[in-house]
Order: structure tokens, then sequence, then C-alpha cells
């Protein structure tokens, strides 16, 4: 693992809201030196057979949407309009794009776009509709876009980015690796970020 921030990231995960509305402003005034790396969190969550808000379980589930809502109004970024369609329909495709947006350089306004309209607009990342929004608003052609994401090489990629997951321990998003240390989730970005500065 090379002394980058690895950003592990699923567009799919709900708390990822909350660090998609902040990361890049942290990202590039605190740490000069990241990686992205999209992936499936699904896939692995399934293979451990963790469903984590399920819809038997509605407690839970009411909690997480109050406690994105709190946290969001804590960071002062816009606060959602909950609930927002959960799970996504094309999961897959949403993290396909995000392969295909880290090699072009434009992960950043992607994620953060997405993840915005999905939860301020209830336009569920992934969809046509929220796709040919957020292309529209960082300035991607739509029709390029899913020809380019039909590629095998990006899937491949998000197939290697998932197996390395795996690999280095990673069972939920968002997470951030520094060397070896995890931190998961958007409540220990912080935590990322100052012993990722600590040990430079």
């Amino acid at each position: 693992m090379s002394n980058a921030m690895v950003c592990w990231f699923s567009i799919g995960s709900t708390y990822t809201y909350l660090t998609s509305q902040r990361i890049k402003n942290i990202l590039q005034n605190q740490t000069q030196n990241f990686v992205i790396k999209p992936f499936s969190v699904r896939k692995i969550m399934m293979d451990m057979g963790n469903i984590p808000f399920p819809s038997s379980k509605m407690e839970k589930v009411n909690y997480m949407w109050r406690d994105i809502e709190r946290r969001s109004k804590k960071y002062g970024i816009s606060v959602p309009k909950t609930p927002v369609p959960y799970p996504l329909k094309n999961f897959d495709l949403a993290n396909l794009i995000g392969i295909l947006a880290v090699k072009e350089g434009w992960y950043l306004d992607y994620f953060e776009t997405t993840y915005a309209l999905w939860f301020s607009k209830n336009l569920e990342a992934g969809s046509e509709k929220n796709l040919k929004q957020t292309c529209l608003k960082i300035d991607q052609d739509f029709n390029e876009v899913m020809n380019k994401v039909n590629s095998p090489n990006i899937l491949s990629a998000y197939n290697n980015n998932t197996d390395e997951a795996r690999k280095n321990s990673i069972f939920g998003a968002p997470s951030f690796q520094v060397l070896d240390e995890i931190f998961w989730g958007d409540d220990r970005l912080d935590d990322a970020v100052e012993y990722y500065n600590s040990i430079l």
C-alpha cells in the first residue's frame, strides 16, 4: 500500500451522503496525496451475510435517517429530505460511472452532485434522471459517459477494486485507509485525515 490516503467509496451507502458533501474541501485543503477507489460494498456485505438496514428493522432504519439529518445540520450541509429512495436499483451503474470518473479526473464533482440530487431532490443515484442532471451540472456529456462506462476495462477495474477492498479488510463504506490502518464511516473521516497528517 502506498503512502496515499485511500478513500474507499461506494455510491449507495446512505451515510456516505455526509462524506460526499464535504470531502472535496477536506481532501483538497488537508491532504494532497489521496486515491479514490470506487468498489462494490454491496458485494462484500452480501458475501458477509450483512444487510445493514433491512425493512424488517424499521427502528434502525428510522434512526439512520434521523441521524443523517442531525449530522447534516452539524456539518452545515444541506439537510436531506428523508427517507430517500433506498436501496439503489442501479447500484453498480452508479459506481461503474465512478470508476470512469476517477480515470478522467471528475470523481469528486460526480460524487458530490449525484448524492446531492439523490438526497435533496429524491432523484435516485444511478437512475437516468439523476445521471442526466448530474452530467449537466458537472459539464459531462451523458451519452458519451454511458458509452464509455460499458467498456470491459471499467468493469474489470470495478471488480479489481472490490477484490482489493476485501483483501484490505474493508467491510463498509465510506472507509479510509492510511497504510494498514482502516477508518470506517463518515464519522471517522476527520480521524483518518489527522492520522495521515501525523505520519507525513
